[in-house]
């Protein structure tokens, strides 16, 4: 390869013909695993399916306690290591697309698309595989298929605890966006995504009529100010750069219009586009629902629990993942990725590891647009074929990148 990180035309092509060759077999697959998806921490049918796969290639799998998987290629010790990692666990959703290749089970789908990630993995899998074995492979590549990315604070943090990323030196990922087209993707500088946490506020009061509020702690009114109020004071005790975002998705008070209870509930979310914010979140969030509902004489038991961090795309991954876009797509091929509110824990693997992430476009060019997390998505599975060359072809590209001195293979 030449110094400047760019794989030679035999690499490319040798990539390219690769995933195309196999198009077909790896659409199958994605059918396969839409139609059987598995939550978070349960994705035991999913590991088997693709450790056969990456087994018959050659890679040497490492299958993890309950679910998930990691994968190396290259001679021991070479060096550098390069990680890509795809995420395969499903959301507690109800398909509604009526696809021949549906979910099977009821009330579980593949509604973010980590079944096309998991599929492009694979493909990438075999490419860089037919690279090794043609002596085009100077490092070594390590996959991570991990389970729990739905859940909080993630199974990222799971897999860095147990040392799979010590010895990487640069890791990479991808996230389908059904607001791109197929054959273009999402690229950005910095932070991509925000940290993502979740509250959820229980409230406790003496409760009574409702023709009497002034005998009781009147706790339903007590946790509508905390609703109203949290988010506000936030938007004027961070700085407005950071993005602080509170947004409840559950409220639960009372059983009739004329009692009021003596217990209620709060669940919601924080995003935070700003690390530095992140970092002072809970114990602004804790302080502030105390003095909301201080007046009021209701206690309010604060629990939080720390999601992820933003995912902050390093400079040179970022530019390797852009050249690697120009390469596969040409020169249209890539857009502008709006920063999103969005978690991901993928952003525990960045603040280890330089790495970056891309935002596939899996949409169909003048067709409907569909949003994540919801019954009804469908992606262009043109996608597939073109996220599995972009993750090999940057595995490949970064072989050429300097290691990094401060971890050890």
């Amino acid at each position: 390869m030449s110094s400047d990180a760019r794989p030679d035309a035999r690499l490319r092509d040798l990539v390219r013909d690769e995933v195309e060759s196999g198009a077909e077999a790896l659409s199958l697959l994605r059918r396969d695993l839409h139609a059987h998806p598995e939550l978070s921490w349960q994705e035991t049918r999913t590991t088997a399916v693709v450790a056969e796969r990456l087994e018959a290639l050659g890679w040497r799998i490492e299958r993890l306690a309950g679910s998930g998987l990691v994968a190396d290629l290259g001679e021991p010790g070479a060096r550098p290591v390069v990680g890509l990692r795809a995420d395969i666990d499903a959301l507690p959703v109800q398909e509604t697309t009526g696809d021949p290749w549906s979910s099977t089970v009821p009330g579980v789908a593949h509604a973010c698309g980590h079944d096309v990630h998991t599929t492009a993995l694979v493909g990438a899998a075999g490419a860089i595989a037919r690279a090794h074995a043609e002596g085009l492979l100077a490092g070594r590549v390590r996959l991570f298929f991990q389970p729990a990315e739905e859940v909080m604070p993630g199974g990222a943090l799971r897999l860095i605890g147990l040392g799979l990323l010590d010895g990487v030196d640069r890791v990479f990922a991808l996230h389908c966006d059904p607001g791109v087209d197929v054959g273009q993707v999402g690229l950005r500088l910095g932070p991509m995504t925000s940290a993502a946490d979740q509250v959820d506020v229980r409230f406790e009061g003496a409760g009574g009529h409702t023709s009497r509020p002034h005998l009781t702690a009147d706790l339903t009114f007590a946790l509508a100010k905390v609703t109203t109020e949290l988010p506000a004071i936030l938007s004027r005790r961070f700085d407005p750069r950071s993005g602080v975002s509170v947004v409840w998705g559950r409220i639960e008070a009372g059983s009739a219009p004329n009692v009021i209870p003596e217990r209620g509930l709060l669940s919601g979310t924080v995003r935070i586009l700003d690390a530095a914010a992140w970092a002072d979140a809970e114990k602004m969030v804790r302080e502030m629902v105390h003095e909301i509902v201080r007046p009021y004489g209701v206690t309010a038991h604060v629990d939080y629990v720390r999601g992820v961090p933003p995912v902050v795309n390093e400079a040179v991954s970022h530019k390797l993942l852009g050249d690697a876009v120009a390469s596969v797509l040409g020169p249209d091929g890539r857009v502008l990725a709006p920063q999103s509110l969005g978690g991901e824990d993928f952003g525990w693997y960045v603040d280890e590891v330089p790495g970056a992430m891309m935002r596939l476009g899996t949409r169909t060019p003048g067709g409907a647009t569909y949003d994540l997390h919801q019954g009804d998505l469908r992606v262009d599975e043109r996608a597939i074929t073109i996220g599995a060359r972009l993750l090999a072809e940057v595995a490949l590209r970064a072989q050429t990148v300097g290691k990094r001195g401060s971890r050890q293979g």
